[in-house]
Formats: structure tokens, sequence, C-alpha cells
């Protein structure tokens, strides 16, 4: 009898700990506004599509072309990279979160530039 209870208790355990662990689920669209070195805040749509760990990443930039990009999801923590064409040439940047519900903040990182602070907010359905 105290046998089966340990086994009970430790499925439980295993089974609650697996949801506190869970990834989060950042599928959808999300308004995101990134503080420019100049002190001025740009603000922009940017959508996901989330497949367990795997990112894909859509936004529009300036002159309206589509931009696109991949990333991970581990947990709370969010990481992609995009690449936009530029007079200058091709630029990557990468962007680093951590999501808390509908929020995450976060900085992007363009080359050797220094990064900019960002925050996001899921917009409703």
């Amino acid at each position: 009898m105290r046998k089966s209870y340990l086994l009970g208790l430790a499925f439980l355990l295993v089974v609650a700990s697996s949801f506190l662990l869970a990834a989060v689920n950042i599928t959808g669209d999300w308004e995101m506004t990134t503080k420019m070195p100049n002190g001025q805040e740009r603000t922009s749509t940017i959508s996901f599509v989330q497949d367990g760990e795997k990112l894909a990443v859509k936004t529009t930039g300036r002159n309206g072309q589509e931009i696109t990009g991949t990333g991970t999801v581990k947990e709370n923590d969010v990481e992609w990279t995009i690449t936009r064409t530029t007079p200058q040439g091709e630029m990557k940047i990468t962007y680093k979160a951590k999501v808390d519900g509908d929020k995450m903040t976060g900085t992007s990182q363009f080359g050797d530039r220094p990064g900019m602070e960002f925050t996001a907010v899921k917009k409703a359905k």
C-alpha cells in the first residue's frame, strides 16, 4: 500500500513539474516598442508562430517590405534573428527576451553597435 502511495505521489510531482516548466507559447501578434539610441521610441508589429521550441518571425520594415526570421523558445527565454536589407547591405539583428505572460522585455543587437532595449505586449485576438 505504501509503495503504491509513493508511486502515485511521484507521478503527480512529475506531472505538476512539467506544467510549471513548460515553455510559454508566444504565437500571435505583438506590439513591440524599441528605444532608439537618440531616446526616441519606435513601435512596430511583430508576428510569431511557435512550434515547440522553434519560432518563425514576421514583421514589416519601414518601407513596407516583409522581413522574416527564425528563433527559439526555451521556457521563458526567447531569441530570434532577422535580416534587414539596407542601402549599406544586409544587416542581421538578434533579439533576446524574457517572456512574462503577455509581455516581454529584452535587447536587440546589430553587429558591433550597442544593443537597444525593447518591450512587447501581445495583442488581443
